[in-house]
């Protein structure tokens, strides 16, 4: 099976890459493809793949509320780029998505029938990639999943060492909750669902739920840590709100068997493929 990865240099790309022993991989970069530009279809559909996952996006939520331009351009508009590829070359295409496409007002997990609401720019352009994606291509999975981090990223735990590197102490909101998924974890569930043909709508995330604050901790407790201090606070001033509770429960995909472990789990793997020394 040939799969072709666009966004493949950043951190869940790098993953799939790493992952899919047996899998014919071209692997295309930020210099390899531009998805803004329509000639992105002509180039994906040359490579004549079986599948596309199209992990290119901009996940930068704080810099999509300023830039709205720019994050619809690459998450929705070049989304549909590459879905018209995959069409054009009769390929089934993953198009990854995020649990900032809920508003978070629910009250408990979102499951993949739930409506979407977003409530900033970044969820927005994601919802529209998911919708034109869904649009121009007959055979598309569309993958959800939630506070991604992995090896060689840039991400919260990498950014939470280096705060904590760099300053005597730090304040985490305690009122945002959601599902921390270790990239080669998910790869690995993306992987096993191209294999099964059940096109949709699927949530992947590590399972369970908490807080940034318990996930901070989490972090720094494991990095030998454990003294640094973090005081949970209820705001921080940023550009984008985020949805406050958005984990997500994977239905779809546990009725094909798919899974992904408690995040404690998965984030204990990160650390055990040496996860704290490329952050």
């Amino acid at each position: 099976m040939r799969i072709v990865i666009t966004g493949a240099d950043g951190q869940l790309g790098q993953a799939l890459v790493r992952r899919a022993d047996g899998f014919d991989v071209v692997a295309l970069g930020i210099q390899d493809l531009d998805v803004r530009d329509i000639a992105a279809r002509d180039a994906v559909a040359a490579l004549r793949p079986d599948v596309v996952i199209n992990c290119a996006a901009i996940t930068d939520v704080d810099g999509c509320e300023t830039d709205p331009d720019e994050a619809f351009a690459v998450n929705a508009l070049g989304a549909r780029n590459v879905a018209l590829g995959a069409a054009a070359a009769g390929s089934a295409l993953v198009q990854v998505s995020t649990d900032y496409v809920f508003d978070g007002k629910k009250g408990e997990a979102y499951w993949e029938f739930d409506l979407p609401c977003p409530i900033n720019a970044y969820g927005a352009s994601k919802l529209q990639g998911e919708r034109l994606a869904s649009a121009v291509c007959r055979r598309v999975y569309v993958a959800r999943s939630a506070w991604l981090y992995g090896l060689g990223g840039n991400n919260f735990v990498s950014r939470i060492l280096a705060l904590a590197a760099s300053r005597p102490s730090l304040t985490i909101v305690d009122n945002e909750f959601g599902s921390p998924t270790f990239c080669d974890d998910l790869a690995d569930a993306l992987l096993a669902l191209v294999g099964t043909g059940a096109y949709g709508t699927y949530h992947l995330v590590g399972d369970g739920v908490c807080s940034r604050y318990h996930f901070a901790r989490t972090i720094l407790d494991h990095a030998g840590l454990a003294d640094y201090p973090l005081t949970p606070v209820d705001h921080f001033p940023r550009a984008a709100r985020p949805p406050a509770y958005a984990p997500l429960r994977n239905f779809a995909a546990a009725r094909l068997g798919i899974r992904l472990d408690p995040w404690q789990d998965g984030f204990s793997r990160f650390v055990e493929r040496g996860g704290f020394r490329q952050s």
